[in-house]
């Protein structure tokens, strides 16, 4: 009996088929869709002759950019799905048709291909371009055979309440993929005002960053806000969890929230800033990054340092380009009595005058300190004018510099001279007589 109803079924489908191939509606619609068709060819041809993506695009940032590319590559399939969804709107209006079958399914099969290039043009992620693809057919063969509207009720159908809040699978589909959108959205947003930012000359180091933190996390803000308004979602509705989050804030996140405070006060005291050369405990080095709960701190030998900021809140900290880049450096050597130390601290101070990156602004400067046991000690004093270029690598210059010249000069530097003597003749040497029995 099963097996008679379904052969009725699809005699009845074929006859329905056969029954809207031979009707004018039918070939009234293939008639629409063919001149869709031939003119969203002309206007895309149109456009591209008229216009430049890139020239179009200059300026923007790269998402957008590949965004506009696609977008002119696939004129023709966008100008049809819209002239295909215009026309079935028109033909249904004014009641020529009763459906426009055959145009809705144009356009929903032109509508899910676009949306397919667009994933595959603009999303790295090979697992979410086929998520997107697949939900893409999917959506568009349920409007095909017009269940859309009975699936959607489905999944709205089964729900779970909390509170003033009326979760369902069909509120978190929508939210998912209204929220992924969104954050993207956000990201290109984000990234280009944060080039905009980074090159004004206006604002210190610091404050770009600052900025730049305060700027995503309000895009973030209402980017979250908009997608939950869009969903039908009442914000008040989250006031549930407002307790558990700051008994979590609180307790479990307190770490965090130091470290993101502190982030905020040093970048708005300007205590220290990205390129500054700091040194903390046992760590030194160049800040190259500062981050919501932590600075990166480049050790010159490859590390990078992650310090919680709020270590820089709470600790002692070394700023050694706090007020400029200039840094005194100081050479201590010494000599045998047989040197003259005039001559010495002439050739110390020439030599440092004359290495390269040692500053100008004022002039080295060598001092006798010490008349020692082994000879003479001096102390030779320079500004660096430039940390960028190492203060280790302009105190080795000028130490070698030195070496070279005190040879020349035949000033010698003194070392230790151990000397051992014997006195007495030989020594005792203890004899060992092993007795075996």
């Amino acid at each position: 009996m099963e097996w008679d109803d379904i052969q009725q079924a699809l005699q009845a489908s074929v006859k329905s088929a056969e029954a809207y191939l031979i009707s004018p509606w039918f070939y009234m619609q293939a008639g629409i869709i063919l001149a869709a068709a031939g003119l969203s060819l002309a206007l895309a041809s149109f456009l591209r002759a008229r216009v430049s993506p890139t020239s179009l695009a200059m300026g923007l940032p790269a998402p957008l950019r590949a965004l506009i590319r696609i977008l002119m590559n696939r004129a023709d399939a966008i100008i049809f799905a819209l002239l295909t969804s215009i026309a079935r709107a028109v033909v249904v209006k004014t009641e020529v048709l009763r459906h426009g079958y055959l145009l809705s399914t144009a356009a929903s099969l032109a509508t899910a291909w676009v949306i397919i290039r667009l994933a595959t043009g603009l999303i790295r992620n090979e697992f979410v371009v086929r998520a997107v693809s697949v939900t893409a057919w999917i959506v568009a063969a349920l409007s095909i055979i017009g269940k859309l509207d009975d699936v959607s009720a489905a999944l709205d159908s089964v729900s779970i309440p909390l509170g003033a809040l009326r979760v369902t699978p069909l509120l978190i589909l929508k939210v998912v993929v209204s929220l992924g959108i969104a954050l993207w959205l956000v990201n290109i947003l984000g990234n280009f005002l944060e080039a905009r930012i980074s090159r004004s000359r206006d604002l210190t180091p610091s404050v770009q960053v600052l900025l730049i933190k305060i700027v995503r996390l309000l895009l973030m803000v209402a980017a979250f806000a908009v997608v939950m308004s869009a969903a039908g979602i009442d914000l008040s509705a989250f006031a549930l969890f407002s307790g558990a989050i700051g008994v979590g804030l609180g307790f479990g996140l307190q770490k965090i929230v130091a470290n993101f405070i502190s982030g905020v006060i040093l970048l708005a005291d300007k205590s220290v800033k990205p390129g500054d050369l700091i040194t903390i405990g046992d760590s030194s080095g160049k800040i190259s990054a500062m981050n919501t709960r932590y600075i990166s701190v480049a050790a010159g030998d490859g590390r990078e340092i992650l310090i919680p900021n709020e270590d820089l809140v709470t600790q002692r900290v070394v700023n050694w380009t706090y007020t400029n880049k200039n840094m005194l450096v100081k050479v201590n050597f010494a000599t045998n009595y047989d040197a003259d130390p005039t001559l010495v601290c002439k050739l110390a101070v020439d030599i440092a005058s004359k290495t390269a990156n040692v500053a100008t602004f004022k002039a080295p400067n060598c001092l006798l300190t010490e008349f020692a046991e082994t000879g003479m000690k001096f102390s030779l004093t320079f500004w660096v004018a430039d940390l960028d270029v190492g203060a280790d690598n302009v105190r080795s210059d000028v130490m070698l510099k030195l070496w070279n010249a005190f040879k020349s000069e035949n000033i010698r530097v003194p070392y230790p001279v151990r000397e051992i003597r014997i006195r007495g003749g030989a020594l005792p040497v203890e004899t060992v007589v092993d007795v075996q029995s």
